[in-house]
């Protein structure tokens, strides 16, 4: 899942193709859950590697039809940016291995607070490592989420590792993506190109050890596993070209699609608990929510 708003903008409007591709991104996101649900009795290591080596394909096309096949070649001969992108990927993989995980394992709500978590996270972490100034609204916002995640702390007896990582390992891959001058497509496809060499031999390994899914187990878990290079990678590049069409403020109050979705389907589609501490939890996340998008409107309308 992206909710990535560093994307460069072309102009700093709205334009209605824009809010269509950025708003199916999100609902594509949102009912992904259910689509992990359905792959919940495969290993989450193996179904990361099929979602690495089949998005690779459908990401190389995406480049050679934009014509940016050369940016992919000046980065292969560029070993820092490898580096980069090496870091970024290592990132993205904790992500989607705890959210398929979290997913299959009964923990969606976990999924979504992580997911709400997000945008206020990254704020610390620009106000941290980009020494951006944080507002009043901002401040507040941030402090109601850490209220929640102590709630939750208390509640459990330890952290609520799950939202945490996520919002943490998509925090710090958004702030990377920040440094690495390559275009969303182009960065996307660098990533898995790191990641299938691993993946591939990971996925072999499993087929002919008698584990995999690939084959063994039928067409549905055939097609579950070869359509995960869909799930990647198609709203991955609809929402990076949505996201340049679209103002900042836009896609900061869009971003909310998703969680939202996945909390309603945790809880209407999975009957997953949802007990006092989360009862308190989620409506302070929903404030902190309301507060950055406030502050964050409020200073677009100032701009």
């Amino acid at each position: 899942m992206s909710t990535d708003a560093s994307v460069p903008l072309a102009k700093n409007e709205d334009s209605p193709r824009g809010f269509a591709f950025a708003l199916t991104a999100y609902l594509l996101w949102g009912f992904l859950p259910i689509y992990m649900k359905a792959v919940a009795h495969i290993s989450p290591a193996e179904v990361i590697a099929h979602r690495i080596v089949w998005s690779l394909p459908l990401a190389g096309i995406v480049l050679i039809v934009l014509g940016r096949t050369q940016d992919i070649r000046a980065a292969l001969s560029s070993p820092r940016m490898l580096a980069m992108a090496a870091l970024t990927a290592s990132l993205i993989t904790v992500n989607w291995g705890t959210y398929v995980w979290a997913i299959g394992a009964g923990h969606s709500l976990d999924a979504a607070l992580g997911y709400f978590i997000n945008p206020l996270f990254s704020i610390f972490l620009g106000a941290v490592f980009l020494k951006e100034k944080l507002q009043p609204l901002q401040i507040a916002a941030i402090a109601l989420a850490a209220l929640a995640v102590a709630i939750l702390a208390l509640d459990s007896g330890g952290i609520p590792w799950v939202a945490l990582t996520l919002a943490v390992s998509w925090g710090f891959y958004a702030l990377l993506r920040k440094t690495l001058p390559l275009g969303p497509n182009q960065g996307f496809f660098l990533e898995v190109l790191i990641l299938s060499g691993p993946a591939l031999l990971y996925i072999l390994h499993l087929e002919f050890g008698g584990q995999g899914h690939l084959y063994r187990t039928g067409l549905a878990d055939t097609a579950l596993l070869l359509g995960c290079g869909v799930i990647t990678a198609v709203p991955l590049m609809i929402y990076a070209n949505g996201a340049k069409l679209l103002k900042l403020s836009t896609i900061g109050i869009m971003q909310y699609i998703a969680p939202t979705m996945i909390f309603l389907i945790a809880v209407f589609v999975f009957h997953e608990p949802f007990g006092t501490a989360r009862m308190i939890a989620f409506p302070l996340i929903w404030a902190g929510l309301f507060l950055y998008s406030w502050s964050m409107l409020k200073g677009s309308r100032e701009r």
